[in-house]
């Protein structure tokens, strides 16, 4: 056998170079890069490796620094997201808390079915020296460590304790990282001595291999069983997911709303599978969804979700589906999301199954009132959004002020990328997406930090569009470190940060659940309450952007924030849009629910009240069976 001596972490970054996916004739990298950060635990391993490799060219794999490990998996996701998951990057960390820092990204991945590969460095395998610095000690066994951890949040994970070991666990991690079903955070735990460790390697280990990401064929008996539910339909209802955009379903999508008059309903991870302007679509559904999307929910006889997970704001913790005798259809090409909600399962890739629905149901049509009910409904929710834009709130503006300019300003493939806050769901309603790729909204985790890192990885998967992260100050303040990272690899990103001295979105949930936005508030300690409600804090976003290296424009009104955006977009380096916005509104109006307990007894009585509402609305929720 013909061999070559190797380190480990040489071996791995040689693997690594030579793997590639394929769907539909297309190749490309699967991974194709190595994002990191360096010490003890992986600088004279993994580190050493990727020095060697760019030094003598051995492997193409390049090695791109990070400012913060969370980060560095956050820009990993991003750019597999807008890849359609068939590409991705390594993650370097060091022992300890270099490595457990990954593991909100980790988490992040896995819930949005996201492919990452994590390469956390671990304790000595030998045990030579224990305790080494930054090892846990744990009393129940000598083989934990903190890398455990990343068992609860990863779609598979190995501890690389033998050289040998790495074959199939490499083999293994490139299996799910390309398996759409299966696929999320991929964790191969790197000893530091075995990462150093030499060993005799098999060279067809390194030849060049590509994984091919089917399309499964949907089974002729399941999409009779699902077409007779459709038939039978008056008042169908399509929501569309992540899995519809993934799998490049969006010409069928479109096509089939046309022709059978089905609205399209769409979640944060489907927004622009179907143009926000298609006659057919509805907008955003569920516990932040529009009026049109959830009007037509409560009164669904037939659900055909599309790639969808069906989480609580899709369901408006299963209160949006009104309609007594509501019947789910679910296309998906995971098993799990296909029978959820008592569902006819059509267990297949979105494009294969929306195209044999297709056939199946040729010449088959909704009725023309209900084509009118949608047009009505659409022209209704209009009016709601461009009331939105227009609302003239002072003195400070609105947000949903700002995101109506930005809505005005922005190309059709522009992407605007955001997760958590109050921004989410009113993006949910009033973001009018024409492209698939143009809304990056992450909201299966809803992790704050994750927006400016995202940019950074969504830049990098096409950077022939412009990237705009809409981030505020909340998310802001826990990770914008990634700016440097923009900068040091001269990456243009716009990023808006919207100042409005507190949290927006967990202030609104606050009242209304009768805590009185407690904790909500940037502010000094008031000494005579004990409270947080002083003065606002002096804290500058705008000046520590620009000490990270970003250009900074600031912006005090809507006209300023267009003239703004139009210099940030001409701009050629990384730019901040600096905006204060009115921390207390106003809104989209509410048009759906989420459940969100509240004290069944207490001393308040915004509590008492607030748990009234509460009670009342629990009543419309419901298993679907």
């Amino acid at each position: 056998m013909n061999t070559v001596r190797l380190t480990t972490a040489q071996a791995l970054v040689r693997f690594l170079a030579n793997q590639y996916s394929e769907r539909d004739g297309q190749e490309q990298r699967l991974i194709p890069g190595v994002w990191g950060i360096f010490g003890h635990g992986n600088v004279a391993g993994i580190g050493q490796a990727l020095l060697q490799a760019a030094v003598t060219q051995e492997a193409d794999l390049p090695y791109y620094l990070a400012r913060n490990e969370q980060g560095m998996v956050h820009a990993s996701v991003a750019y597999a997201k807008m890849r359609d998951r068939l590409a991705t990057f390594a993650c370097t960390a060091s022992t300890g808390p270099g490595s457990t820092n990954m593991i909100t990204g980790a988490a992040l991945a896995t819930t949005n079915r996201i492919p990452v590969l994590l390469l956390p460095s671990d304790m000595f395998a030998t045990r030579a020296a224990d305790p080494v610095l930054q090892q846990l000690e744990d009393t129940r066994g000598g083989d934990v460590t903190v890398n455990d951890a990343f068992r609860a949040v990863s779609k598979y994970f190995d501890r690389i304790s033998r050289p040998e070991q790495l074959i199939p666990a490499a083999l293994a991690a490139m299996r799910v990282l390309t398996d759409p079903v299966e696929t999320g955070a991929v964790t191969l735990a790197l000893p530091q001595d075995v990462q150093a460790e030499a060993y005799d390697w098999p060279v067809a280990f390194f030849r060049r291999r590509v994984w091919h990401v089917g399309r499964p064929v949907p089974e002729p008996a399941a999409v009779e069983r699902a077409v007779r539910l459709l038939r039978k339909a008056r008042k169908p209802l399509i929501v569309a997911g992540g899995g519809a955009v993934y799998s490049g379903a969006e010409t069928q999508l479109r096509a089939f709303a046309q022709a059978t008059g089905i609205p399209v309903a769409d979640t944060h991870a489907g927004k622009g599978a179907v143009p926000w302007d298609h006659p057919c679509a509805v907008g955003g559904i569920g516990s932040t969804g529009s009026y049109a999307a959830d009007e037509l929910a409560k009164e669904a006889d037939v659900v055909l979700g599309i790639g969808t997970r069906y989480s609580d704001f899709t369901t408006a913790s299963h209160t949006v589906f009104g309609n007594p005798d509501v019947t789910f259809v679910n296309l998906n090409v995971a098993r799990l999301d296909a029978v959820k909600h008592s569902a006819e399962p059509l267990v297949a890739d979105a494009r294969l199954g929306i195209e044999a629905l297709a056939r199946a149901l040729k010449g088959w049509e909704v009725g023309p009132q209900y084509r009118e009910r949608t047009r009505q409904l659409i022209a209704r929710t209009r009016e709601i959004e461009d009331a939105c834009f227009t609302v003239g709130h002072g003195p400070l503006p609105a947000q949903t002020e700002i995101l109506g300019a930005l809505n005005d300003v922005l190309g059709d493939r522009d992407v605007v990328i955001n997760a958590a806050g109050s921004m989410p769901g009113d993006l949910q309603q009033l973001w009018r997406a024409r492209d698939p790729k143009a809304y990056h909204v992450e909201y299966a985790y809803s992790c704050m930090g994750y927006e400016v890192a995202a940019g950074l990885g969504a830049k990098m998967a096409d950077p022939s569009r412009e990237v705009v992260v809409l981030v505020g100050d909340g998310s802001y303040l826990m990770m914008a470190q990634e700016i440097v990272t923009m900068v040091s690899e001269g990456l243009k990103v716009i990023v808006v940060l919207v100042q409005n001295h507190g949290f927006a979105s967990i202030g609104a949930l606050s009242e209304s659940l009768g805590s009185q936005r407690f904790g909500t508030n940037y502010r000094f300690r008031n000494g005579g309450s004990g409270l947080l409600d002083g003065d606002v804090l002096p804290v500058d976003l705008a000046a520590n952007a620009s000490s990270l290296g970003a250009d900074v424009l600031h912006a005090t009104s809507v006209d300023e924030f267009r003239t703004a955006m139009e210099k940030a977009k001409a701009a050629t380096r990384t730019t901040v849009v600096h905006v204060e916005t009115d921390l207390y509104g106003p809104n989209p109006p509410g048009h759906g629910w989420w459940d969100v307990p509240v004290s069944q007894t207490s001393a308040l009585e915004t509590t008492r009240t607030a748990h009234e509402t509460y009670a009342a609305h629990k009543q419309a929720q419901r298993h679907y069976l």
